[in-house]
């Protein structure tokens, strides 16, 4: 039954890997490359169950956080072209700028 899953997964990860290369936008590669992420976190999972080493689960479990976090910090980098823009205006409050010795 885990062979047939493992299968499938592999299947849907083609699939998904045809759908990254040739999507219309870069918001649809994007999306494409998170379902390669989730469906290798399985796949990772499934593994470990057909080998008999149910530890895999955990590096599944850490490899869909970091899945997941790395989508966020893509489409962050594609919305604002680059990472460290915060959405917050960098200028400094005069207040800050004044030397609180001088009064």
């Amino acid at each position: 039954m885990f062979a047939a899953a493992a299968i499938a997964l592999l299947v849907t990860l083609i699939l998904a890997l045809v759908r990254a290369a040739r999507g219309p936008t870069v918001f649809d590669r994007a999306l494409a490359v998170n379902a390669i992420g989730t469906i290798a976190m399985i796949l990772l999972a499934v593994m470990g169950f057909l080998n008999g080493r149910p530890e895999f689960l955990d590096l599944a479990i850490v490899y869909g956080l970091l899945n997941v976090i790395g989508t966020i910090a893509v489409l962050k980098a594609f919305r604002d072209g680059d990472l460290g823009v915060s959405g917050v205006s960098r200028e400094v409050p005069r207040q800050l700028l004044r030397d609180p010795d001088d009064e």
